[in-house]
């Protein structure tokens, strides 16, 4: 249904509270999950477009590297450290 639910994009750990300290996320897939199911509010301007972001990456409107900007974006509004790897 969703062929790109799972490409990749540059990887980055979201460092989130409670019991689940960090998170990897690999891929398109990860970064849906945690936005609609793991994380902490929302309500953020920026948590909407990253939500709509992933959708339009899973759909092939966008790039992963696109979402995953959004997805930081929302991170940031939302107080969330996180780590990027770089090659």
């Amino acid at each position: 249904m969703f062929r790109h639910t799972y490409m990749e994009f540059p990887a980055l750990t979201l460092v989130l509270g409670g019991q689940e300290r960090s998170r990897p996320v690999r891929t398109l897939g990860e970064a849906a999950e945690i936005l609609i199911k793991r994380w902490p509010s929302d309500d953020g301007e920026e948590y909407v477009v990253a939500v709509k972001a992933c959708l339009d990456a899973i759909h092939g409107i966008i790039s992963p590297t696109a979402a995953r900007d959004a997805l930081i974006r929302a991170a940031h509004e939302a107080g969330i450290r996180y780590i990027a790897v770089v090659h």
